[in-house]
């Protein structure tokens, strides 16, 4: 098991580490997948849908990653491009529209900084998404599965409930990124990963997150004939589920001034220096 800051960003980045399309295919049922931003195009990076959680209808919106290179570069690392994001906020005004609850998966090194991502805006699109997250009329429950980088993350990040994977990690930086510019030398990115706090129990500590997921043992895709990595697979999941049904449950019973008052408050603690 992961012990140090560092050793869990290693475990969060696992490539046998379950995925969001992973969580949509076995957590979720019925999932049928959106595709586009309606703008410019369909970014593979950041999958949406609708879905149904125990016979709930929500919609669902997630990072994916890839488990081999040619994945990986059709998904471009879980870095979306301004399309994705659009396409996101694209889903979460049709759940606003059709009163459903929305799930977002965070998984993603950060948004990705190439010069074609820049020239469409993609700074406009987080930005934008962060705003109108804060005033959607629906529930928000965020699940930080694998890596939660920067703006990236936050991009689809502002929930009425934030849940965290417990080897997940959650971070304005990389460590590697930090040691750079702290120390010039991205070697020192234990050091780093310490410093930033980017670990579930330090958020749960500074009220970033409502809750961690256990993992009690490593969580990891199954193969076929690997019984106890099922197990584990399913056991964790369970867990995971039963806390999304009951934050659902929790958001869905209030109306929507105390939702949106209460979601107000949440990210304007943060930070405070008391």
């Amino acid at each position: 098991m992961a012990t140090t800051a560092f050793e869990r960003v290693q475990t969060a980045r696992h490539p046998d580490r379950p995925y969001a399309m992973d969580l949509f295919q076995t957590l979720f049922t019925d999932f049928v997948e959106i595709h586009g931003d309606r703008r410019f195009a369909d970014d593979p990076a950041m999958i949406t849908g609708f879905a149904r959680l125990d016979g709930t209808e929500v919609c669902v919106i997630g990072q994916q990653k890839g488990r081999d290179i040619n994945e990986r570069r059709h998904r471009n690392f879980a870095m979306s491009k301004p399309e994705g994001y659009r396409k996101a906020l694209r889903m979460m005004n049709m759940a606003e529209k059709f009163g459903r609850p929305i799930i977002t998966i965070i998984d993603t090194p950060g948004a990705y900084p190439g010069i074609d991502a820049e020239e469409r805006g993609q700074a406009e699109a987080i930005a934008f998404n962060l705003r109108e997250m804060a005033g959607l009329k629906v529930p928000i429950v965020v699940v930080v599965l694998g890596e939660g980088g920067s703006g990236g993350a936050l991009a689809i990040g502002i929930g009425d409930r934030v849940l965290m994977m417990e080897n997940a990690v959650y971070s304005v930086i990389t460590p590697e990124g930090c040691a750079a510019i702290l120390w010039k030398d991205a070697g020192r990115a234990p050091d780093a990963a310490e410093g930033l706090k980017l670990t579930a129990d330090n958020l749960k500590k500074f009220d970033i997150i409502d809750e961690i997921v256990p993992e009690p043992e490593p969580w990891t895709v199954p193969s076929d004939s690997d019984k106890k990595s099922q197990k584990t697979y399913d056991n964790i999941l369970a867990s995971l589920k039963k806390s999304l049904l009951r934050e659902l449950k929790t958001l869905s019973s209030l109306d929507t001034k105390t939702l949106l008052d209460e979601r107000y408050e949440k990210f304007r603690k943060m930070g405070e220096w008391v």
